[in-house]
């Protein structure tokens, strides 16, 4: 669960980083190009940026754990071998090479955040949130989990025990939260439906 660092990986101009900065240098300057010249509409930019953060990517994601949720078999799979697992949908990227799962249990509530920078497993959960890479999340998320939370309106019972897991260049992990009561009848796409993007992050309870 600690960070392993070892210089390499996790210079915070390096791979850790997501886009890596010259990308993101050379996407800002087409933006800017863009819209300079007329050609792109700053409102649908965002709109386009809006749709990859909260709706394509974590739509994936959804996918996966509406999967695990109906389907043991793959869940086991998906627990044993998350990245084979979340291939198996075509759900695959350079950002999330070494995919691990953590399930949440009646006991248990998982928290992901990646204290150093901010990876992020883009191909299941689309862009990262400003927030997942603030400062104070990253910071604050570690020590007091509870607390950070409840600002997410999140309230975490004390007899549940809250396990922080610091992502790295290496490894990114997913939650996955519990299966909402009431929900037998239901199939994968409505199962899917239910799962959000800060869910899979652990700020919040399905």
């Amino acid at each position: 669960m600690a960070h392993d660092h070892d210089g390499h990986h996790h210079h915070h101009d390096g791979e850790g980083q997501e886009p890596p900065s010259d990308m993101a240098l050379r996407v800002k300057a087409l933006e800017t190009l863009l819209v300079d010249k007329g050609l792109v509409d700053p409102a649908a930019l965002d709109a386009i940026i809006d749709t990859y953060e909260h709706k394509v990517g974590p739509r994936n994601g959804a996918r996966v754990v509406a999967r695990a949720w109906s389907d043991p078999a793959y869940k086991a799979r998906l627990m044993a071998d998350a990245t084979a697992a979340i291939a198996e949908l075509d759900y695959e990227g350079r950002q999330g090479e070494h995919m691990v799962v953590v399930e949440n249990t009646p006991e248990v509530h998982n928290l992901v955040v990646c204290t150093l920078c901010s990876c992020y497993p883009w191909p299941v959960l689309g862009l990262p949130p400003v927030w997942y890479k603030s400062a104070p999340y990253r910071s604050r998320a570690v020590i007091d989990p509870r607390g950070v939370m409840a600002e997410f309106g999140t309230t975490v019972p004390d007899d549940i025990e809250i396990r922080v897991w610091d992502s790295t260049a290496e490894v990114r992990y997913l939650v996955l939260p519990e299966r909402p009561a009431g929900t037998e009848g239901l199939d994968e796409a409505a199962l899917a439906e239910l799962v959000t993007r800060d869910g899979m992050i652990g700020v919040r309870r399905l």
